[in-house]
């Protein structure tokens, strides 16, 4: 499994980069009479909510905190310090607030909060390449085929899908941004991620297209009328359920341009400085604290896209020795990513959104226990056949390790999970049933999972 994996890193360009021009924040697209494209986006606004598990409730959420790329599990929440040199890297361990639990020195913050989450070291899959790992983690369908867009809908837009409701202002589903490689899938381009990018810790970061100018607002209401004019022709002559349905897609679009809530719920200004210092004046701490800042207001579905360090070596977490020094780059990104991890879950503490909000850490897989010396530098390729994912809040147990991997971190030694089980506790949380099924491209019924209990020890 080792030199599979390498091999396939080998060939790996790394994780795509996100686009440096966000010009399709939002994309609202008004610019055609009968073209808005925002609706299409809300047709997420018609779907109807799965029968509610003990754990559901309309109030619920989850935060997903992605390292994209992929995160050593040795530099974070699994150090083997007794596994030879050519393994441990030179990291020491540390103790944690949970007893006989021990994390990285990379990550003090976290340690002292291990009792308000719960470590789940037991997670394994065969997706060995980023594609194939995010999307065989995040549909719960192993994927092994290389392809950039997800056969599946990934789990934020089923949730998106399945939570969102008409009338709703703010979109049941938003991307910080989004997921690399996921997407709706057959689920339909109505119900992908609301993507917003930019860097939340710069002055000047607002998103756009949620507040309407008065000429703006002006314009909309022309087109908005003319199209209410075609749409009463074609009344004349039949009843349309299809434009009944358009109707209320419109008016949701309506909604959330005009809507004072939701400028206010991305309004991260409106935070004061002192919670923001807690969180991190970086994009990656400003990114969690708008998460935090829009679960609060009623989005079901956030993903948090933690990509690169502004100034660092890495641009990603995808540290193979060919792309750079594992090691360097730990040591600049872990203070960032630890502060603002551990602000988030206090924060959710803090305000007794713990019951009600998931937060999910986690990557597409974790890396080689044993190190590469690929150009004369450290580095560690992708495996798949040990992670480390931790949660926190949600309602459920913490304070808690589930699983474990074996003495040098290459594979699962205790409580084998697969990421069905991640999915189906998420989905548990949120009160969705994962044994409904969707209709593929080709017409055939699929399951949203094949198994649908959550992680028993977690409930």
């Amino acid at each position: 499994m080792l030199s599979e994996n390498r091999s396939a890193a080998q060939l790996c360009p790394g994780p795509a980069p996100f686009g440096s021009s966000r010009r399709e924040l939002f994309r609202f697209g008004l610019s055609g009479v009968a073209g808005l494209t925002l609706p299409d986006l809300l047709r997420a606004r018609d779907a109807t909510a799965a029968g509610a598990s003990p754990h559901g409730g309309r109030d619920t959420a989850v935060i997903v905190v992605w390292c994209h790329g992929g995160a050593s599990h040795l530099e974070t929440y699994d150090p083997k310090p007794d596994a030879p040199a050519e393994y441990r890297g030179p990291f020491p361990a540390i103790e944690t607030s949970l007893s006989g639990l021990r994390y990285s020195e990379l990550m003090p913050r976290q340690a002292k909060l291990a009792h308000r989450t719960a470590l789940i070291r037991g997670v394994a899959h065969r997706g060995i390449c980023h594609q194939q790992g995010l999307q065989t983690l995040m549909t719960g369908k192993e994927q092994l085929a290389l392809k950039n867009k997800s056969e599946h809908p990934d789990c934020m837009c089923v949730i998106g899908q399945k939570r969102a409701r008409p009338g709703d202002v703010l979109p049941a589903n938003v991307g910080l941004p989004p997921l690399p490689y996921g997407g709706a899938a057959y689920l339909g381009p109505g119900h992908e991620a609301f993507s917003v990018g930019g860097n939340p810790n710069d002055p000047k970061f607002e998103v756009p297209n949620i507040a309407l100018t008065d000429a703006a607002r002006s314009r909309l209401g022309r087109r908005l009328g003319l199209l209410g004019s075609i749409d009463d022709g074609r009344r004349y002559f039949r009843e349309d359920r299809e434009i009944q349905a358009r109707d209320q897609q419109y008016q949701s679009a309506v909604d959330l341009l005009t809507s004072g809530k939701a400028r206010a719920a991305f309004d991260i200004a409106r935070e004061p400085d002192t919670l923001r210092d807690r969180y991190g004046r970086t994009r990656w701490g400003q990114q969690l604290l708008l998460a935090r800042r829009l679960v609060e207001a009623g989005v079901s579905a956030v993903t948090c896209s933690l990509f690169q360090v502004e100034g660092g070596v890495a641009g990603s977490w995808d540290d193979h020795a060919v792309n750079w020094d594992c090691f360097q780059a730990s040591r600049e990104r872990s203070p960032v990513f630890d502060q603002a991890v551990a602000a988030l879950i206090e924060d959710l503490y803090d305000r007794g959104l713990n019951q009600r909000v998931l937060v999910v850490v986690t990557g597409e897989f974790g890396r080689t226990p044993k190190i590469s010396q690929a150009v004369g530098r450290p580095g560690r390729d992708h495996w798949p056949s040990a992670m480390s994912i931790l949660l926190a809040g949600g309602g459920f147990r913490m304070g808690q390790v589930v699983g474990a991997t074996d003495a040098r971190g290459e594979y699962v030694s205790e409580r084998l999970l697969s990421p069905n089980d991640l999915l189906a506790t998420m989905y548990y949380h949120l009160g969705i049933d994962p044994s409904q099924e969707f209709t593929d491209h080709t017409g055939r019924p699929v399951r949203i999972l094949d198994r649908t209990e959550p992680i028993a020890e977690l409930v």
